[in-house]
């Protein structure tokens, strides 16, 4: 069980900062949507899912809060509900699925600090940057080894020019 997490209620936005692994790389995706619902509060298991809408498609993702997968959960917005599952907003679009909103002091309520998540994030973030660096390393030489044929092209042709006129 994590130390300390965010208090994530039902009505609130939230951007969820998600590890994921593809082969042997790892990224951070931010996925941020409403909490439609919220099940089992204190427990090891507690859930909640997240809802938005991606190219016109309706998306529901339902994270662990204490998953090690899940590095992070900003609440942007907090808006007024009087239910624990938001069931109806599945059926609303556009205008009609506007909440309205409730003033919370969003720094005291995203300030959770977790040593483990933070630490975990900057490694990948490290990792990202040491690949970015090498890839460009090896795109600088490429394009070096490009512009050497193409000056030697250049030269080989300057050089048939000038014999042409002689003979």
């Amino acid at each position: 069980m994590k130390k300390a997490v965010v208090p994530v209620r039902s009505g609130d936005t939230v951007k969820v900062h998600q590890k994921i692994v593809e082969g042997g790389k790892e990224r951070i995706q931010i996925f941020e949507g409403l909490v439609i619902k919220q099940s089992r509060r204190g427990s090891l298991t507690q859930t909640f899912t997240v809802r938005r809408i991606a190219s016109g498609i309706g998306v529901e993702k339902t994270y662990l809060i204490h998953s090690p997968n899940v590095l992070k959960v900003e609440v942007v917005r907090r808006s007024k509900v009087r239910r624990n599952y938001l069931s109806y907003m599945r059926n609303l679009t556009g205008k009609s699925a506007r909440l309205s909103g409730v003033d919370f002091d969003k720094d005291a309520v995203n300030a959770i600090h977790d040593e483990q998540a933070e630490a975990e994030e900057a490694k990948i973030h490290e990792q990202q940057l040491e690949t970015h660096d090498a890839d460009a390393e090896e795109r600088a030489k490429e394009e070096a080894a490009d512009e050497a044929k193409a000056q030697a092209a250049l030269a080989k042709h300057e050089e048939k020019a000038t014999e042409a006129p002689k003979a």
